[in-house]
């Protein structure tokens, strides 16, 4: 029998990390360009010099959508 436990932070940190990596993923696919400047990964990624305006979400955008 397989208990299941509640997410801890490791499991809220690597959800984080793969759902960022599928959005670099996503953007590389529809990249015009071979490469990804480091302007679109920043853009991406939701870092750079105005992060103030618009913080990043803290929770996996797949684990908002768990209701």
């Amino acid at each position: 029998m397989v208990t299941l436990s509640a997410p801890n932070a490791q499991d809220c940190v690597a959800l984080a990390e793969i759902e960022l990596c599928g959005e670099l993923m996503i953007a590389a696919a529809d990249a015009i360009e071979d490469r990804l400047s480091s302007d679109r990964i920043d853009e991406v990624l939701n870092v750079g010099t105005d992060t103030a305006a618009e913080p990043a979400p803290t929770i996996p955008r797949q684990a908002r959508h768990r209701g």
